[in-house]
């Protein structure tokens, strides 16, 4: 009886331990603070990711430009559609032997015979420029998803994976302070804030409206602002006056007007929608 009562107690004690540690583990997502939605949190508000058309060929809505602070990021042809995976750690990236055997069965199942040696790639150093597409928070690191200008009409895309040490998730600042070693964004036009207007020191006096004169009867109509294909950005100003808002995507810029959009490659006009 004896012994049933020690193994009774025993088991009683392992059962208030299991359930002690999974209270544990459980309690910062109780009191909202997951810490993987604490790190997308961050991401989110750090980098805005650009929003490309379905096919991957071009972009849809510009987010933030990112500046590529280490050598080395190799990225792949999105014509491929397989994105290499790159990690970064000791303050390298690297794509070990698992890797390489991952993406050389991606790229086989898209074409027999193409691996990550002969796909059409490219070597991007720091100080280059691009996009992030994706940004996932897992378990065991952060993986964000890069995306290419054009060269040479090639857009290429990549992925580097910031890997969490010892198995265990780091905190929001130490992550983004990891990925920061990587790549910066740059501010977006958008957040830039126009100074606040000084407040005067009387109040102004009414202004009287005075209403324009009638044109005379004959006055022909105001001939409407057009632009045509070809012309310069120079002549599109000179034409529409500036912008509301202009996006640089490298080879390509595109200026917004209240009522159209002018796209321009190479500093010459090639749509207008």
């Amino acid at each position: 009886m004896r012994t049933n009562s020690y193994e009774k107690d025993a088991m009683q004690r392992t059962i208030l331990l299991t359930v002690a540690g999974i209270l544990a583990a459980l309690a910062p997502v109780a009191h909202g603070q997951d810490p993987k939605a604490e790190i997308q949190k961050k991401l989110n508000a750090t980098i805005v990711l650009t929003k490309t058309t379905a096919d991957s060929t071009d972009i849809v809505k510009p987010g933030s430009i990112l500046d590529l602070q280490k050598d080395g990021l190799i990225m792949y042809s999105i014509d491929d559609k397989v994105a290499p995976t790159f990690t970064y750690k000791d303050g390298k990236l690297s794509m070990g032997f698992g890797a390489n055997m991952s993406v050389d069965m991606q790229l086989g199942a898209v074409e027999q015979g193409l691996n990550h040696l002969n796909v059409p790639q490219r070597k991007f150093v720091a100080g280059e420029k691009c996009w992030a597409i994706q940004s996932r928070v897992q378990d065991d690191g952060v993986i964000l998803e890069f995306y290419s200008d054009p060269f040479d009409n090639v857009r290429y895309i990549g992925q580097v994976k910031f890997p969490f040490q010892k198995k265990t998730i780091p905190p929001a600042d130490e992550v983004m302070k990891t990925i920061s070693e990587v790549v910066t964004a740059e501010p977006l036009q958008d957040d830039a804030k126009p100074a606040a207007a000084p407040e005067p020191s009387e109040p102004p006096a009414p202004i009287q409206q005075i209403a324009p004169p009638p044109p005379p009867a004959d006055a022909p109509p105001a001939q409407p602002k057009t632009i045509a294909l070809g012309q310069t950005k120079d002549m599109v100003v000179a034409i529409l006056g500036q912008p509301t808002k202009a996006a640089n995507l490298g080879t390509k810029e595109i200026y917004y007007y209240p009522d159209m959009k002018v796209i321009f490659v190479k500093g010459k006009v090639t749509d207008i929608q």
